[in-house]
């Protein structure tokens, strides 16, 4: 029997496969790490007077606590600054590579990565951090893992882990012209629910993922966790090569055509079988938004606000009961009709440049809704801001009146200075709106980047199409 993509990967890292039932070790080629989740693993080791065992397969950068204006100065919150301080003091110790806050490679860990080439096809990747589902889109079976976990891979480079099972994830057909990779996870998520995925590899497949960008393709596989699932990949092809191909960590000359080599044959074979299949036509999607608070209750733009009694599954009412009220929505409320106090462009999801070229475009000559409170764009790394500034895009956004910010997790999460009032209500293009994740008492409506700069123009959840 053939094999599917994740199948193919956890064989070429088996290094021993459980009997009885005890989980399988697989060997791990690359760990990222962040200031959060980091301390208690470099404490073990401590603890225990060991070393990395590959301190080349390690690397460090600081996303979650930092701050994304006044960079220079001292962290005004003392938590933030002490794991920031703290991270660079272990470092340091262990001779991990770090990229701090204000290095020219600093960004969200799932961001800088990719950038400087470390994450390729037929890799295992791990970090602590769940959205390390990101990098499936190059082909890499990639998820995240919990502190005592991050230690393990320290101190082994290998991790004991059952099997996942595997999902077919099949858009089909063409996507419509205003319709985004966000667009896709959102509806695919709404569909199979936040549990869908749970103890799966997803897949995404079929003629309109084919023909995603290799920056639309990490907004997919970034939220796969927001579905349940432990990893999603994309098999990869020319577009991943493409974006690979001189890149400081790719390899070169005869490396790279053995590479390439290699990667073309991580495709899941014409007769492998996977536990579970779902397919969607694209042709009939439009772009989402969420109106509740977790990533499955969301719905297409055009439609209103659901009452709890359109579910059938008990859980379900008694989950959109809470949201609503929560979330401080009526039913049948036109999706359109909704208003918005504050706008996020940016996050691990959407803060790539093909992110911030779509909201610039949109936001090119015009001027924010004076109903909107603020609008924040922040790039995922240090380099997309570079290359943004470069092509003008931080202009266009400061004429918009926008606030072009730093790199860094930002409003995603309230775990650094950016966040919302109790009651403020934003669209944003990152991956969770639940209760109080940019804030306590926030409201969050998650949308594309298209969504999010539509919206920041006319003071309602609105798309481009109805600028005109």
């Amino acid at each position: 029997m053939g094999m599917t993509l994740a199948e193919k990967v956890w064989a070429d890292h088996l290094v021993r496969k459980g009997e009885d039932g005890a989980p399988d070790l697989l060997y791990i080629d690359l760990m990222l790490m962040h200031e959060v989740t980091s301390p208690q693993a470099f404490e073990g080791l401590r603890l225990a007077g060991r070393t990395p065992r590959h301190l080349d397969q390690l690397i460090a950068t600081e996303d979650h606590n930092t701050p994304t204006v006044d960079i220079d100065r001292p962290n005004p919150d003392e938590t933030s600054a002490t794991q920031l301080t703290t991270l660079e003091r272990n470092c340091a110790e262990f001779g991990v590579r770090l990229h701090p806050l204000g290095d020219a490679d600093q960004g969200i860990v799932h961001a800088f990565a990719p950038m400087l080439g470390l994450t390729q096809p037929g890799m295992t990747i791990v970090c602590g951090d769940s959205h390390t589902s990101t990098h499936g889109a190059f082909g890499a079976l990639a998820f995240g893992i919990g502190t005592s976990e991050v230690e393990h891979v320290m101190a082994t480079q290998t991790l004991s882990l059952k099997p996942f099972k595997t999902m077919a994830i099949n858009i089909e057909g063409e996507l419509p012209a205003d319709v985004s990779a966000k667009d896709i996870i959102l509806a695919i998520i709404a569909k199979i629910g936040t549990g869908g995925g749970q103890g799966y590899v997803l897949e995404y497949r079929g003629e309109a993922i084919r023909k995603l960008s290799m920056d639309a393709r990490m907004t997919i596989c970034n939220m796969s966790i927001e579905a349940g699932a432990r990893a999603g990949m994309i098999a990869p092809d020319e577009t991943t090569f493409e974006y690979l191909e001189g890149r400081p960590h790719a390899p070169t000359g005869e490396l790279w055509d053995q590479a390439v080599e290699y990667w073309k044959t991580l495709r899941t074979d014409d007769d492998a079988v996977f536990d579970a299949e779902v397919t969607l036509r694209a042709e009939d999607l439009e772009p989402f938004v969420t109106w509740g608070t977790n990533p499955g209750q969301g719905i297409e733009i055009s439609g209103v606000v659901p009452a709890p009694e359109d579910f059938n599954d008990a859980t379900e009412r008694a989950a959109a009961e809470r949201a609503l009220d929560y979330m401080d929505l009526e039913p049948g409320t036109p999706i359109r009709d909704i208003p918005v106090d504050t706008v996020f462009i940016g996050s691990c999801t959407n803060g790539r440049i093909e992110d911030l070229r779509v909201a610039a475009e949109i936001m090119r000559g015009r001027r924010k809704a004076d109903s909107i409170h603020r609008v924040l764009v922040v790039p995922a790394s240090s380099r997309i801001r570079l290359q943004a500034e470069e092509e003008g895009l931080d202009q266009v956004f400061k004429d918009f009146g926008a606030e072009w910010r730093n790199a860094g997790c930002s409003m995603c999460l309230g775990m650094n200075p950016d966040k919302l009032v109790a009651h403020e209500r934003s669209i944003s293009t990152s991956n969770r709106n639940f209760e109080g994740r940019q804030g306590k008492g926030s409201r969050t409506h998650l949308a594309s980047p298209a969504v999010a700069a539509a919206t920041a123009i006319r003071g309602t959840i609105s798309t481009p199409a109805d600028l005109a």
